[in-house]
């Protein structure tokens, strides 16, 4: 336990606290006592009124608890947010960032990061090759208990340890023995990596889109690869901008966020529906249908049409790292966590149903332009190009606005990593500016990473797959080693939580999140369609090793001397 200079448990600050309030009844009822003349063998000399003696006295009791009217009334003072550098405090860390956030602008804030329309729709291709509607429809809910599970399993450890750190930091407190620090730095740098490949995909693939919504109006369009990369760069440059200088406006960027993605699922959910110009499918094939030669995986293709749900809330666990950003972290952090998944599987309904009763033929979407089938499932549906262009632009402010909110989560993960100096140059990124309020330099890390990994689309065309795969893999790796932990402790730490599940609906969801997270694993490891060759083979797993091994050399070199894991602590218990 850290017992350094500033630091105290939540024991020891319930201790001190049931201290002062002894003596503030104490000292109260005497007060009250000199005022009425119940007292006067306290009375002061003749002259001098028993408030003026007594000043000193009040001064003190107010500047550690109140007013003169929380005394007089015998009212508790007002718990507002003087408690949370403390609370932080127990936690190892001391409070650097501005708390400006609530509940709903954390939830908001994760359904942008999930952004349900590019998040089903950028990676769709793989649905129409995982066998059409039944995948979509079906997947859709399948995934709803499977996300539930990781999410509420997250969002107890979440309860226990609020801070930016995350999962790492959970790692550590939740592991024992010597091995801990080596286990919280290796899920550090997976839940880095996830960070960062995640965060790629989500502006890689919001390139992709522009570039295939070009191609509504010149069908023959395909953005050479150089092409694309410029596009990419400017998206990553203005969510850079957008995030260093508008720190303060971003909770109003995540409200604008939520409003406009709830209005334009239903402006696409009553367009395709309405318009249809491809057709209408009966109930049963909208639902139903399953087209199993595409892929070339036989019985399996089932599972490959789950990959755009299971993408959509695979980054459920990253609004963590606003722990420290937000009021009262240890309930509105959890509650954002476990309400992000029922509902965006809500207004996901509105959305991938009318798609599956409109879909055109799957053979023919699998020839989309830049290999996203959104654009082309629009304009076709739509039956003109503006119509098409109208729904896109709607699913491209989405993206965009997911683009900012995801690059603000990976910024503060490269912050708290690095102020456990964790990575080279730790304290270049562990700074935070001032004036602006925000880690610029993790800002910077994290778009200049960026910026080097989008060269692998230069020698492959399957980068962005690599690239969400690489994401979600590393992401639900860094998810499952602090709930095996959890559970493998018979959960005694999570059960002192605040916020927290009855012990059997725990120990359930504990072992559903830990089963599908090792297939999801596996599922995202898979090429879309067989066969392969070397410019559509899926190099995620690639991607993810060459991450470790840089790791791996650092951890040799410099973190094994360091590196002494996060500061440890009991956490928050309740």
């Amino acid at each position: 336990m850290n017992m350094g200079l500033g630091f105290r448990t939540p024991h020891h600050i319930a201790i001190l606290r049931m201290r002062a309030s002894v003596q503030r009844l104490v000292v109260l009822h005497v007060l009250k006592g000199l005022d009425s003349g119940r007292m006067p063998w306290l009375s002061p000399p003749r002259g001098i009124t028993n408030r003026s003696a007594l000043r000193p006295i009040r001064e003190l009791i107010m500047a550690t608890e109140g007013d003169e009217k929380t005394l007089y009334n015998d009212q508790p003072p007002t718990d507002g947010g003087d408690d949370e550098p403390e609370i932080l405090a127990a936690l190892g860390y001391k409070q650097e960032l501005k708390r400006n956030r609530s509940l709903f602008t954390l939830l908001f804030q994760s359904l942008a990061i999930a952004a349900l329309p590019f998040g089903e729709g950028g990676p769709l291709l793989s649905a129409i090759y995982g066998g059409g509607q039944l995948s979509i429809f079906v997947g859709w809910i399948i995934i709803l208990f499977l996300a539930s599970s990781v999410a509420v399993s997250l969002a107890e450890i979440a309860s226990r340890y609020p801070t930016s750190a995350g999962p790492y930091y959970w790692s550590y407190q939740l592991a024992d023995g010597p091995t801990r620090t080596l286990l919280s730095f290796i899920n550090g740098w997976v839940w880095l990596i996830g960070n960062w490949t995640i965060t790629l995909s989500v502006n890689f693939g919001l390139a992709s889109l522009i570039t295939a919504t070009a191609a509504i109006y010149h069908p023959h369009f395909e953005a050479e690869p150089w092409q694309l990369l410029l596009i990419f760069y400017a998206i990553l440059l203005a969510s850079f901008v957008i995030c260093t200088l508008g720190n303060r406006f971003l909770p109003m960027v995540d409200i604008v966020c939520a409003g406009w993605t709830a209005i334009s699922i239903f402006v696409i959910c009553i367009a395709l529906s309405v318009k249809a110009a491809s057709g209408r499918h009966s109930a049963s094939y909208t639902l139903g249908h399953y087209e199993t030669s595409l892929s070339g995986w036989g019985g399996f293709t089932f599972f490959i049409g789950l990959l755009p749900a299971a993408y959509t809330f695979s980054a459920i666990g990253m609004i963590s790292v606003m722990a420290e950003e937000v009021h009262d972290p240890t309930i509105k952090v959890p509650q954002a966590i476990a309400l992000s998944v029922p509902v965006l599987w809500f207004f996901g309904l509105f959305f991938v149903i009318p798609i599956c009763a409109t879909l055109p033929p799957l053979l023919d979407i699998t020839d989309a332009p830049g290999a996203q089938a959104l654009p082309y499932i629009f304009h076709t549906v739509m039956g003109s190009p503006g119509g098409g262009l109208g729904l896109m632009f709607l699913v491209l402010a989405i993206t965009m606005f997911c683009s900012i909110s995801i690059t603000v989560a990976a910024s503060r993960t490269t912050w708290a990593f690095a102020r456990d100096d964790a990575v080279p140059l730790s304290r270049v990124w562990s700074k935070v500016s001032p004036g602006l309020g925000v880690p610029v330099w993790a800002l910077v890390l994290v778009t200049v990473v960026q910026m080097l990994l989008g060269l692998i689309n230069l020698g492959s065309t399957s980068a962005f797959t690599a690239f969400v795969s690489v994401g979600v893999q590393a992401l639900q790796v860094s998810y499952g080693i602090p709930i095996a932990l959890s559970l493998f402790h018979k959960r005694t730490q999570v059960s002192q939580a605040r916020w927290k599940l009855p012990w059997l609906a725990g120990i359930v969801a504990n072992v559903v999140a830990l089963c599908w997270i090792g297939f999801e694993v596996v599922l995202f490891s898979m090429p879309t369609a067989l066969p392969v060759d070397k410019t559509t083979m899926n190099y995620a797993s690639v991607v993810l090793m060459g991450f470790m091994a840089i790791a791996a050399a650092w951890y040799v070199v410099y973190a094994r001397k360091a590196y002494r894991g996060p500061p440890a602590s009991d956490g928050l218990y309740f």
